[in-house]
């Protein structure tokens, strides 16, 4: 399979795809007018994304980043997570923070990028959704908070 990563604009996402990640659309709406959106490719279509923010000259933070479910388990996040990582180094930045939830599989895909826990922010799933988040059958309540330097 031959896929490609590059910069795409924010049209070229499904929200389908993004709500993969982050079930509330008014949320992805909210981080997409400033993104800048990072995506791999197969045959042109887009099989998975990863949204950053720059929240100041340094620092960046991944707001989304999701994959095709067909695609899960190839690599191709993390390969997507290591071009994102290294198109904001060339860009000047020094630093990358996400939030995740306390547990799962997306922490341990993090921490295998290089990722460390900098703060648990308590009730963030509780205090900015309106619908509760389940994993595993598991309430997502907390939310880490990351960094990685690059």
């Amino acid at each position: 399979m031959n896929i490609e990563f590059k910069s795409v604009c924010k049209a070229q996402i499904p929200m389908s795809l993004l709500l993969l990640a982050d079930p509330c659309e008014k949320q992805i709406d909210g981080y997409l007018k400033n993104a800048q959106c990072f995506a791999a490719l197969a045959n042109n279509d887009v099989i998975a994304a990863c949204i950053v923010c720059a929240l100041d000259d340094d620092t960046a933070e991944i707001v989304n980043i999701a994959t095709q479910p067909d695609y899960q388990q190839k690599g191709i996040g993390s390969q997507l997570l290591t071009f994102t990582t290294e198109q904001l180094a060339a860009m000047g930045f020094k630093e990358l923070v996400l939030g995740t939830g306390t547990f799962g599989y997306q922490l341990n895909f993090y921490q295998r990028a290089g990722f460390r826990v900098d703060a648990v922010i308590k009730d963030h799933f509780l205090d900015h959704y309106n619908e509760a988040i389940f994993e595993n059958g598991i309430q997502h309540k907390d939310m880490l908070r990351l960094y990685k330097h690059l």
